[in-house]
């Protein structure tokens, strides 16, 4: 998906990733005897494997059957069976999965059977959900490649087929549509053996593993890849056959008709190849689908004839490409920069949660580098097209200065272009708005760990960036006794005078990134203007990340966290 995000992106977490909606037994709840399974709900479509949705006893025992399905085949949930016989006291449900974005999630909670009791997971039952960091390397680096060399193939063999004919003839274009094909296929190759390991958070020595790849060959993104090698093998043939047919030195050039069968064919060959894309990421979940998924391959396929156009350009500039070819891939230049932006201005307002979320979450300050990445882009795009114009007014004689200038521009052009693809592939591996991605740009705790049975309170400042008199305040979190176990929350919502606001929305959870615990939930109850109880159940002692999301209106939200020392 970082092309289709390459220009003005979205920030926040709005159709971003599946989030939990519900679960059976609720979180943080108390049941009178012990339930047969446990269900989860999520805001869209997961792929699970057999082990997604683990149940951890009080003592860290796993008690599930581990046989994670669907309950009653609907493709957003997650049911496991239990044991029969459970104890009383808190369980921790841990779970990993694939939203339809295919991206991994993750998380818990807590539930309680008869009554609640502390419980001491132990550190192991609830480590190695994250994915490994030399694996999520080698994937982000396989998604660079694959879009790179993507967008090498099909700008290649537009410019061939639209400016330069006569440039499939030529040794260095031929090596350029090679390296393209070439360059997909490995990348292909290699996300499809690191796709296990990436959605399971196991080592690098399991990416050759055929018991993880049978397990996890269920997914949409596996059928996309598969589909993908598919349609290279066609493409193969194609670019035989065109090299065949114009870029045979000295032959008069291929027919028009020859030429528009050509150019059909390749253009239903990268559409097919953008959708392997585009059908399995953000643009297949949330509003509008109908019209995201052919506004996401638009959006591909004009970067692909950027900046595929502009390698093979640098090409052709030192093989004498004639000043007419130049001049006509700047018009298709520029109308690739112009459905570039239309497209990129829908997919934000698509994606985008709030104003604030550019500047206070690492997503929106990648975002912020990748919209200055493009205006340099833009910058030497309009140099360009200076250049251009010289080549086609000067004399051949003359004009090796404006070539010069030229290669320049288009060079800086393109390494921009390959920068922009890296920052946004970065943009688009974290998870946008998880709170254990804020927690490293946090300064270190100012809340002192509280004597266990004397309480804490929590200071939370927020600010939606609206204009209603809730939209900027403080929150303050009341949390005793702060043990292990259950915690009463008192949740004051003032604004920036000091008096009780009511909001659109309001969230409290509880994360321990040391364990990969949470995000749980607190279930608040409203108890007057601007006022919530609730009860807190933390499994277990260690450094948890408070997160408070407030939202005023349908498009003004704020989050805001502070950590909270749990003694054992």
């Amino acid at each position: 998906m970082p092309i289709i995000y390459m220009l003005f992106g979205g920030a926040g977490t709005a159709a971003a990733h599946a989030a939990l909606v519900s679960t059976d037994p609720a979180q943080n709840s108390v049941v009178p005897s012990a339930p047969s399974a446990v269900t989860l709900t999520f805001s869209e479509g997961v792929t699970l494997s057999a082990d997604s949705v683990r149940v951890l006893d009080p003592a860290g025992k796993q008690v599930d059957a581990g046989d994670t399905g669907r309950a009653d085949g609907k493709g957003d949930t997650a049911r496991v069976t239990l044991h029969t016989g459970l104890a009383n006291g808190t369980y921790t449900v841990a779970w990993r999965a694939v939203s339809d974005d295919s991206h991994p999630v993750s998380g818990a909670f807590t539930f309680s059977i008869g009554a609640p009791s502390a419980t001491v997971v132990p550190a192991d039952s609830t480590q190695g959900v994250k994915t490994d960091g030399l694996i999520s390397f080698m994937y982000d680096t396989g998604r660079v490649a694959a879009y790179v060399a993507f967008a090498l193939l099909a700008g290649a063999v537009a410019f061939v087929l639209v400016c330069w004919p006569a440039g499939a003839a030529v040794k260095q274009v031929q090596q350029l549509l090679v390296t393209g094909w070439l360059g997909l296929l490995v990348a292909t190759v290699v996300l499809l053996l690191l796709r296990g390991p990436y959605e399971r958070g196991s080592k690098i020595a399991q990416a050759a593993d055929p018991a993880l790849a049978h397990v996890s060959l269920d997914g949409r993104i596996y059928t996309a890849l598969a589909v993908r090698l598919l349609l290279l093998a066609v493409s193969g043939v194609y670019l035989a056959v065109l090299v065949g047919q114009l870029g045979q030195p000295g032959e008069e050039p291929a027919p028009r008709r020859a030429r528009s069968r050509l150019g059909l064919t390749g253009v239903l060959l990268a559409v097919a190849l953008s959708a392997t894309w585009v059908g399995t990421d953000h643009s297949a979940v949330g509003i509008q689908v109908w019209l995201s998924l052919p506004t996401a391959v638009l959006h591909l396929l004009a970067m692909a004839a950027w900046l595929g156009g502009l390698a093979t350009l640098l090409a052709g500039l030192r093989q004498g490409v004639g000043a007419e070819s130049v001049a006509r891939f700047s018009r298709v230049a520029f109308g690739a920069v112009t459905v570039l932006v239309l497209t990129g201005v829908y997919q934000s307002w698509r994606g985008v949660g709030s104003w604030s979320a550019l500047v206070d979450t690492e997503y929106g300050r990648l975002l912020l580098i990748k919209i200055g990445c493009v205006a340099v882009m833009l910058g030497a795009a309009w140099f360009s097209r200076r250049w251009i114009a010289r080549v086609r007014t000067e004399p051949a004689a003359d004009g090796a200065a404006a070539r010069s200038g030229l290669r320049r521009s288009v060079l800086v052009e393109a390494a921009v272009a390959v920068a922009v693809l890296v920052v946004t592939t970065l943009l688009t591996s974290a998870p946008p708005g998880r709170v254990a991605q804020a927690v490293a740009a946090l300064p270190k705790s100012t809340v002192a760990p509280a004597a266990p049975g004397r309480g804490v309170e929590l200071k939370l400042p927020y600010d939606t960036g609206g204009r209603t008199a809730n939209a900027k305040g403080t929150a303050t979190v009341g949390i005793a006794p702060v043990v292990v176990g259950n915690n009463t929350v008192r949740l004051a919502l003032n604004d920036a005078g000091g008096q009780p606001v009511e909001v659109a929305e309001i969230e409290l959870t509880f994360t321990l990134p040391a364990r990969d615990i949470g995000p749980l939930t607190v279930a608040l109850q409203p108890e007057g203007t601007g006022r919530w109880t609730g009860t807190a159940q933390l499994p277990l002692a260690g450094e948890w990340v408070a997160s408070l999301s407030v939202r005023t209106s349908d498009i003004d939200q704020a989050t805001s966290v502070q950590k909270l020392t749990i003694g054992s």
